[in-house]
Formats: structure tokens, C-alpha cells, sequence
């Protein structure tokens, strides 16, 4: 009897305890409803597809920003919710091509092939002519051809009989033609074009991530037929024909001015603190940016890439929130960072990974959400459509943790955990596409969840209303599970696997 009162006087605590521990009441605040709210604002018109560095993806930033604050998360870079980095832009300020006193018009007799070269003003007194200008191992336009500080001019395309050899981008490539002449030590190059005149190329080129560079880019020139008839004169009608190498006198004069603009963009980050193992952290990561707009009219949306992992990050953030608020807080501190630049080449996680706020020796994982709102094309007719997640990279670093993904997914989720793309010799290569990889290059155990690609990828019309929400807010939920884990299991994951990249990568 003593005993048995005494279980019936602890039993309101037996109970609490496991009330306590049981992460499933907030997994039930991630709700489709809210993941539905959040999305239409974030993928929505205003946002203007999100691209790094424009005015759409500091409005989302601010969206983010704001949010942390509202549920009481405190603020990740010092301070500040917001972790800023610079990128690039080139802008064309002139450009001028001169031939024996007769100037050609750029769009109509030429174009810069790219602006990324530096700003020049060169004059030249002939013009080495290369044929089509390639290299490889069966064919050479350049044997016995000193190109070194001459002013190069090569046709475009490639010869009826040449067949590429090896693997890449083929040698008749423009960019290969580029390259190759700058390997060769040519000062400037011409490629011969067609189609001109043509409509006004852009005069702002792709952003970059630092303007100093071991050497700079090839400065080079698309000319019509009529501007390489000018320095060729009657050899142009036979010169197809014939590609022989061959030097022409002509006065050259190459200008182009350009002007480098330096631009910013952030990763939003929040961070929730642990109790007794604070000090130790759990990284959940989303990239907030898009592709923009095209045009100035056409909005690429982003609704699932990765408008759907972003909000899917807002809502574990709340779920995590409310847990801290009814005493259930995580034992290790969670950092919840939406990061930019990940459509441009994974910059903003490279750049938090390059200077990490917080040790990356004492980040046991980084749970990595990167399109989970929509069924990909490989499940459109699966049994298993409405219940399936592509899980990748959980095997690479750490045993520990695909184990951990298995248990914790059949105990409170149960989706179908996909593991295809695991192989890293896959040839979509998805290991190293978003932003965990730079997590993971840095020895942090990774699990990127992904819903595979859909006939909407990277257009205009991955839309909001495309989204299955309830299959979006499950997926969030199981990362939500396998988050509370991470955070609140008594020893960190063991790295006790090494990265093997494929031969050759």
C-alpha cells in the first residue's frame, strides 16, 4: 500500500515528465495553414523572385528578420539578425571598335562577349587570323601559330569534320575559345559571329563573388562578317573555306570602360539558446534568395525553391519557440539561418562557413531544407507520391545518423525516406547543389532534404498554388523531429566517416 501511494502521489509528475519530453504537441504547430500564409508572402510579387543583392531579397530578408523577432528569437551575428557579404557587378560604361579610321557600331557590327574582362584601350597594326581557334588532342588551330601579346581573330562554331574528343565542354565551345587563346598568351580575340545586327546586349554582367582574381579574363570581341571583311578584304569570300592561319595588316583600335559596383547581400539568422549544452549547436538552413526577374516583367517565383524550405525554417522556429516557452527548451542551442546566394553558387553559406559565427567543431549537424513542397517528377505516378522524402548525405559523415533519421522518422512520421541520390557519383550531383555542402566540406554532418526536381524547376511557374502543403508541412515536421533529437541527445554525432569525393571531382 505505502508503495502504491507513493506511484499515485509521483504519478502528476511521471506524467508531466512525459508530456514534457513528448515533442509531438509542437510538431503539430507546423501547421499547412501557416506554412501557406508565410509562402504567399515570401514567393509573392513584392519579393520580385528574391535575387541576391536586389531590393526583392532584402525585403524577404526584413520579412525573416522580422519574424525571428516576433517569436522571441535572439538575434545570430553579434547583435544583429543579419550577416552581410559583398558580391559584384559589372557595368558597361563605353565600348568602341575601330577599323583602318572606320568605326563599327556596337549590337550591329559587335558585342562584348563579356564584361567581366578589365576596362581597355588598345591599338594594334595587324591581326593574327587562327582558323576556328580550337585545341584538343586531335585537332590544333594554333601549331606553329605565335599568338603571345598579338591580337587574335578565329570563326565561330567549328569545321564540318571535327569531332570532339574527351569529356566537358566541347573545345569549339565560345568559352573554350576564350580560354584557349588566353593559354596561349593572345592579348584580345575576336570571334567571327553571325546573326548581326542583334538586339542590345545586356551592360550589366553576372554578379561575382570578389573582384580580385589571380589574373584577369581575355578581353574578347563578337564581330560580324562585314567588320572581318574589313581587316580580311578579299580573302573573306575563300577564308571558311580555306582556315589557314594567316596575319593581316590592319589598324585596330579595341575600347571598352567598365565600372565595378559593389553590391550586398545577407543570410538572416536567429538563434534559440540551449540549456545545459548550450554552448553546442544544431544548424536548420534554407536558402531565402531566387533567380529574380527577367526582363523587368517575368518573376521567377521560387515558391518550392526554396520558398518552401525557408518557411518551412520559419515554422520550426516557432515550433521550437513554443517548446521553450511551456519549459521544453533545447539542451543545445539551435541556429535557425536562411541563407542568399545560393542560386548564384552556394555564396552565402560558403561565406557563414568561411566565418562561422559559432564553432563548427561544436556543430553536431546542419539539417538542410532545399525544395520539400512539391511531388518531383519521379513520383508523379508513385503509390508513395503523397509520403516520400529524398534524404541525402546522412550516411557521409557520420554514423551516427542515418540510424537516428530511420528511428526518429518511424516513431513519429513514417514518410518513405528516399535515399537515391546518397551515391555522390549520381550525375545530378545533388550532394553538392545546396548549401549543406559547405557544412559538410567542413567535416559538420549533414542531411538535406530535397523533393526532387519538377516540370516548374527554375521557371516562372513554380507558383504558390502548386505547392501540396500538407505533404510540405509532414516533411517539415520530420526535420522538426529529427531537429528535437540533434538538440537534446546527450553526446554530439561522432564524425567518424570521411568524405570520399568521386575520382576526378
Amino acid at each position: 500500500m505505502k508503495t502504491l501511494s507513493l506511484f499515485f502521489l509521483l504519478l502528476p509528475c511521471i506524467l508531466f515528465a512525459q508530456k514534457k519530453n513528448d515533442p509531438a504537441a509542437f510538431a503539430k504547430s507546423i501547421t499547412p495553414a501557416d506554412l501557406q500564409k508565410h509562402l504567399y508572402i515570401v514567393a509573392g510579387k513584392e519579393m520580385e523572385g528574391r535575387e541576391t543583392a536586389t531590393p526583392g531579397q532584402k525585403k524577404a530578408a526584413a520579412y525573416i528578420e522580422n519574424y525571428f523577432t516576433s517569436i522571441g528569437l535572439q538575434p545570430g551575428n553579434h547583435g544583429s539578425y543579419q550577416m552581410p557579404y559583398s558580391v559584384y557587378r559589372d557595368e558597361m560604361t563605353s565600348s568602341a571598335l575601330e577599323i583602318n579610321g572606320t568605326s563599327y557600331a556596337i549590337n550591329e557590327d559587335f558585342q562584348l562577349y563579356s564584361l567581366s574582362a578589365g576596362s581597355i584601350s588598345q591599338y594594334y597594326s595587324e591581326v593574327v587570323f587562327a582558323g576556328y581557334g580550337i585545341t584538343d588532342s586531335l585537332y590544333d588551330d594554333y601549331k606553329g601559330v605565335n599568338i603571345a601579346g598579338k591580337l587574335v581573330m578565329v570563326m565561330d562554331g567549328a569545321p564540318s569534320s571535327y569531332k570532339p574528343s574527351g569529356k566537358g565542354w566541347p573545345a569549339s565551345a565560345p568559352n573554350m575559345k576564350v580560354a584557349n587563346a588566353q593559354k596561349k598568351g593572345a592579348a584580345a580575340l575576336l570571334i567571327i559571329g553571325h546573326n548581326f545586327p542583334r538586339k542590345q546586349a545586356a551592360t550589366t554582367g553576372n554578379m561575382y563573388k570578389s573582384p580580385y582574381r589571380p589574373s584577369q579574363p581575355l578581353p574578347a570581341f563578337v564581330i560580324s562578317e562585314k567588320t572581318a571583311a574589313a581587316i580580311t578584304g578579299s580573302d573573306w569570300t575563300t577564308l571558311e573555306k580555306q582556315v589557314t592561319p594567316k596575319t593581316y595588316a590592319a589598324n585596330v583600335q579595341l575600347e571598352y570602360a567598365k565600372k565595378v559596383t559593389r553590391l550586398e547581400s545577407s543570410n538572416v539568422i536567429g538563434v534559440l539558446e540551449g540549456t545545459d549544452l548550450k554552448d553546442e549547436y544544431v544548424f536548420l538552413t534554407a536558402h531565402y534568395d531566387h533567380l529574380g526577374t527577367r526582363n523587368d516583367t517575368t518573376i521567377f517565383y521560387g515558391a518550392d525553391d526554396d520558398g518552401s524550405g525557408t518557411v518551412g525554417v520559419l515554422e520550426l522556429a516557432e515550433a521550437f519557440a513554443k517548446a521553450r516557452a511551456a519549459g521544453n527548451g533545447p539542451r543545445r542551442s539551435i541556429v535557425f539561418m536562411t541563407v542568399s546566394g545560393e542560386e548564384k553558387g552556394l555564396w552565402g553559406s560558403e561565406y557563414y562557413a568561411e566565418h562561422p559565427i559559432f564553432p563548427l567543431d561544436k556543430t553536431t549537424v546542419d539539417l538542410n531544407i532545399d525544395m520539400i513542397g512539391r511531388v518531383g517528377e519521379e513520383y508523379l505516378k508513385s503509390k508513395d507520391s503523397a509520403n516520400y522524402v529524398y534524404i541525402i548525405g546522412d550516411d557521409k559523415l557520420s554514423t551516427d545518423l542515418a540510424p537516428i533519421t530511420d528511428l526518429v522518422n518511424t516513431k513519429y512520421v513514417n514518410l518513405k525516406l528516399d535515399r537515391k541520390y546518397n551515391d555522390l557519383n549520381d550525375r545530378n550531383r545533388f550532394y553538392y547543389r545546396s548549401d549543406h555542402y559547405n557544412f559538410a566540406e567542413k567535416g559538420v554532418p549533414i542531411i538535406f532534404y530535397f523533393n526532387g526536381v519538377h516540370a516548374d524547376y527554375h521557371r516562372a511557374t513554380d507558383t504558390p498554388d502548386k505547392i501540396n502543403y500538407n505533404l510540405l508541412a509532414r516533411r517539415a515536421q520530420l526535420v522538426f523531429y529529427t531537429a528535437w533529437e540533434m538538440a537534446n541527445r546527450d553526446q554530439m554525432l561522432k564524425r567518424d566517416l570521411k568524405l570520399e569525393l568521386p575520382k576526378g571531382f
